[in-house]
């Protein structure tokens, strides 16, 4: 599931394959943008802002291609000649070089902006967890700003802190100790989380294997995809719920009820 640490993985193998280099090829299979041809212009580079891509070209007053992964989408890149790993029909954008085939398959969300509406297109994100922009001081005043917000549903909103997904979500909450449900403002030791947050992504951005147990095999998540079986600190049956702002943005949530109890206070209030 691309969370952050993926994104930033995509955007560094995209910048080393195009970054200085001469677009010999642009073909955008989008129907708004089909007709944008960046064809001999220069890539100047990639880069991942949460959970968004730009790659970016034609100078200071250039362009950027926009992407987002949402859950399925993916980059990849290949050598000249080289077999496609996905069927040529979820292609969504293809540029070339020289010395490389860049390609993004079912890409969630993919458009063409200028520079200048970059602001504009990202500039709503929190502050980035791997980003040169972090600041968890920033981060840990946006969440407060709705201490009543349960923290389950706070953590997911990029535009507190950006990178997290729901994978993280979920093993964020477990290690903290607290239910999703626990309202911001009750959750103990929030700096600390937010800090939590930052060593995971740091520690999982460079590799495939995405772990939050400190094990690269087996075990590698505490309680997401674990449901009905045993938490691998206390044994108690994973519960898997749902949670959302509204019904149409439910998301699936893992967590240990012997861990991470419910306070009676937020019973009922999001999960249906």
């Amino acid at each position: 599931m691309p969370e952050g640490d993926t994104v930033w993985r995509a955007a560094r193998e995209l910048h080393r394959a195009l970054a200085g280099k001469v677009l010999t090829r642009c073909d955008i299979r989008v129907p708004r943008f089909a007709t944008v041809d960046f064809t001999g212009d220069t890539v100047q580079e990639t880069v991942a802002r949460g959970k968004h891509l730009l790659i970016r070209g034609g100078g200071d007053d250039g362009w950027d291609i926009h992407s987002h992964l949402k859950m399925e989408g993916l980059w990849h890149v290949y050598a000249h000649g080289e077999k496609w790993r996905r069927p040529a029909f979820k292609a969504r954008c293809i540029l070339e070089t020289d010395d490389a085939v860049v390609v993004g398959f079912e890409l969630g969300f993919l458009r063409v902006i200028s520079r200048a509406e970059e602001e504009e297109a990202v500039g709503y994100l929190g502050p980035d967890l791997l980003g040169p922009d972090w600041d968890p001081d920033e981060a840990l005043r946006r969440l407060l700003d709705q201490p009543d917000r349960p923290i389950g549903l706070a953590l997911l909103d990029q535009r507190n802190l950006a990178g997290i997904g729901n994978v993280y979500r979920c093993e964020l909450c477990f290690l903290a100790g607290v239910h999703p449900l626990t309202p911001v403002g009750d959750v103990p030791n929030l700096p600390r989380m937010v800090e939590l947050s930052k060593k995971l992504l740091e520690a999982n951005k460079a590799r495939s294997t995405r772990a939050t147990t400190g094990q690269l095999r087996g075990n590698t998540l505490w309680v997401y995809g674990r449901s009905r079986r045993g938490c691998l600190r206390c044994g108690t049956p994973v519960a898997l719920e749902q949670l959302g702002d509204k019904e149409t943005e439910l998301r699936e949530i893992y967590y240990c009820p012997h861990c991470q109890p419910r306070l009676e206070a937020t019973a009922g209030a999001v999960l249906p």
